[in-house]
């Protein structure tokens, strides 16, 4: 980390006070606005119209392209006519966007109803810094080419334009000239709403007068303390959770409303806290699952309009439900429509393919050395947290986007200034991001998937850490899901894979996760990865959800995989939910409905995750018997629970396990009873604790544990 320790000082103070927001910008206003006036009125003055050329390289002589946009302009073609000299765009926005801190920036780009003169229409902006000319077309000129062209501002690079005839509902796009004489159909980058797929038109939409009824939720959202809460996340995939009945060309896709209630009924039962959606944001692929986003600031037609995405989040709310989106700035597509090399040139992403593509997945790399390019992405995080309520983000692929060389051989990557591989950019990036998010919004979560050993993911930037709320914990999932894996046998042979997490536990704050990942690509469902015959696959899965339960660590589970959903994942089905009439599915249903009502219920396994205090071994050695026991402590001390788990199909009858007080331990899980399809083991409600050693602890009781024997104690 010595490279991060060198990064010039004033980038990290230019970081450090870009976290302050829009409205503390303002706040200072007299003197930033009187500073930045008098530099932009300058720009001001120098304002071309459609066709003056790119931002920083303007040609001497206009191209034919823009000498046609201007002529188009002053002849005034037929159809709706843009307000000339309209500035929707003001110089303060122009000189923070440049910055890269105009936080709101979604407020200004894009297409908003808007009025003008008295007069109602839809403003227009787009930033393409190195178009020739750029024109608006859509539903509202009968997508004429030429008869709205936009207005270029300097020294930014957007282009702006006013449409009176232009009205909610109606698609768009812009039609982009490059300095070569190309013509590029793009949409509107910071569009709220997208015409359904395979189309890929923009949609006129209107945000600002969605109703919100969830403000006491949001009023506790303000002050909400992660590392004390319970949180237990259902990942959940919308279009293949559940589908109506619907013929072969059909979705059959429920919409955002109708599943708000299925999703809820099914969650309240459960007992889960939060719920994390994959792929929202508008993406024209099914098979990326939302991870190659085309429209980052709309809500998927898919599945409905944005306002049927708002009415879905604010049920959620009501019923005391958490919304996480999974958000994607490590790579878009490279879809005509989209941000590749939007205006003709390396617009958002790397202009060198080496640091620009990613050679795995086919996709373009952001720009992170661009201000506007990180303006775009922060202000994107903020959107989906100011206007639609979204409690977290977790941030898809961060190692990808903190190392140079990810997924790339030698030669197919370009070293940081100092000859590492370490994205430098890509860091002040994070930091400054979750300096603004975290410190507007002090309650909302911002998790990171980070698959290595990066240090620092979850310190503070003051600290040089990246400054995220959570981190999966990708090494705990790997050990677990190699150790659950192997015939029982062989797991005393591994039997620090489940105890070695414990060993960095709180070197960040973290998230024990079964996500999607883990369940397709012939990487089995999480029943299926289970050794044994068919009822030892169902008594390994759930002492393997016992111990995930009990180990330090936030808590994520795929949708599914809370009843053994048998088959693999795909977003081309619904979960096979007719497994619930078979005993042994609606059994694990009902025993991981425990667990999650347990853990709700008992502070001792979630308000002390972060903290060494609030885990304890009492014999993590019992290798030969394939046994773990350990203690969860509350961080007050008052609740307490010991764990014992045997991984093995060997009943120990003779089981005793040591203690740290004596007294009564009262047994409030056991997971051989006949309604968690176990054996119906008859066991004692309390069991006492009485001085000799034993695990090398003063006390002990003696329990008949049964094979793959899961039992809970609270004293």
């Amino acid at each position: 980390m010595s490279e991060l320790k060198k990064n010039d000082p004033a980038e990290s103070a230019a970081t450090r006070a870009a976290s302050r927001s829009t409205d503390a910008v303002k706040k200072t206003g007299a003197k930033a606005a009187s500073a930045v006036k008098s530099a932009a009125k300058k720009a001001s003055a120098k304002k071309s119209t459609a066709g003056k050329g790119a931002a920083k390289k303007a040609p001497a002589k206009k191209s034919d392209t823009a000498a046609k946009s201007e002529k188009a302009q002053a002849a005034g073609n037929e159809g709706p006519a843009i307000g000339e000299g309209y500035e929707f765009i003001h110089d303060l926005d122009q000189y923070l966007y440049d910055k890269g801190v105009h936080y709101e920036i979604f407020r200004k780009l894009g297409a908003h109803p808007s009025m003008k003169d008295g007069v109602k229409g839809v403003h227009f902006a787009v930033w393409a810094p190195h178009a020739a000319a750029v024109h608006l077309i859509g539903e509202f000129n009968g997508w004429d080419e030429e008869s709205l062209p936009l207005t270029r501002l300097d020294p930014s690079g957007i282009w702006e334009g006013f449409v009176q005839e232009a009205q909610v509902g109606q698609m768009y796009k812009y039609l982009i000239y490059t300095q070569d004489g190309a013509k590029l159909y793009k949409a509107d980058p910071y569009a709220n709403s997208a015409e359904k797929r395979p189309g890929t038109a923009s949609v006129i939409t209107d945000i600002s007068t969605i109703q919100w009824s969830d403000g006491q939720w949001m009023k506790k959202q303000a002050s909400f303390a992660q590392d004390k809460a319970p949180i237990s996340i259902y990942e959940c995939h919308i279009g293949s959770w559940m589908r109506h009945p619907h013929a072969e060309h059909e979705d059959g896709f429920y919409n955002y409303r109708y599943f708000a209630h299925s999703v809820t009924d099914y969650m309240k039962k459960m007992g889960y806290t939060h719920i994390e959606l994959m792929g929202i944001a508008e993406h024209p692929f099914d098979g990326s699952w939302g991870y190659q986003v085309t429209g980052y600031y709309a809500p998927t037609s898919r599945y409905g309009t944005p306002e049927d995405f708002a009415y879905m989040v604010n049920y959620l709310h009501k019923n005391n439900i958490g919304v996480i989106l999974d958000w994607v700035p490590a790579h878009f597509p490279k879809d005509a429509h989209g941000l590749a090399d939007f205006d003709g040139t390396a617009c958002y992403e790397y202009a060198d393919s080496r640091k620009g593509e990613h050679p795995d997945w086919g996709t373009k790399v952001f720009d992170f050395s661009k201000s506007e390019v990180k303006n775009f992405l922060i202000g994107n995080a903020l959107f989906w947290i100011e206007q639609f309520h979204v409690d977290g983000l977790r941030v898809d692929a961060v190692a990808s986007i903190l190392y140079l060389d990810y997924g790339r051989r030698d030669g197919e990557w370009v070293p940081n200034k100092y000859g590492g591989n370490k994205n430098l950019e890509a860091i002040e990036f994070f930091k400054h991001l979750n300096s603004v998010v975290r410190g507007k919004h002090p309650g909302v979560m911002m998790i990171a998937e980070e698959s290595t050993a990066w240090p620092k993911v979850t310190d503070t930037p003051e600290n040089d850490g990246l400054g995220f709320s959570m981190k999966w914990n990708m090494g705990w999932m790997h050990d677990f899901l190699e150790y659950m894996k192997l015939d029982p046998y062989f797991r005393k042979f591994n039997h620090n894979r489940m105890t070695f997490a414990m060993t960095y536990a709180y070197s960040e704050k973290y998230c024990l996760v079964l996500s999607h990942d883990e369940v397709v690509h012939l990487k089995c469902s999480m029943i299926n990865k289970m050794p044994g015959l068919y009822d030892d696959k169902f008594a390994n899965l759930k002492a393997g959800y016992a111990f995930m339960f009990g180990h330090p660590g936030k808590k994520l589970l795929f949708m599914g995989q809370d009843f053994a959903q048998e088959r693999e994942w795909s977003e081309d089905r619904e979960l096979d939910w007719y497994l619930l009439d078979e005993p042994k599915h609606a059994q694990m249903q009902a025993y991981v409905q425990e667990l999650l009502s347990l853990y709700k219920a008992t502070p001792a396994m979630y308000n002390a995750d972060c903290v060494p205090e609030g885990f304890e071994w009492i014999n993590a050695d019992d290798a030969d018997r394939s046994i773990y026991s350990f203690l969860r402590h509350s961080a007050d001390g008052k609740s307490n629970l010991l764990f014992v788990i045997n991984f093995t199909p060997m009943a120990r009858p003779d089981y005793r396990v040591g203690c740290v007080k004596k007294g009564k331990y009262r047994l409030v899980l056991d997971g051989d009873e006949e309604r968690f399809g176990g054996h119906g083991t008859e066991h004692s409600e309390t069991y006492t604790a009485t001085a000799g050693e034993c695990d090398g602890k003063p006390y002990s009781f003696a329990y008949d544990l049964p094979p793959y024997g899961v039992a809970v104690f609270k004293y």
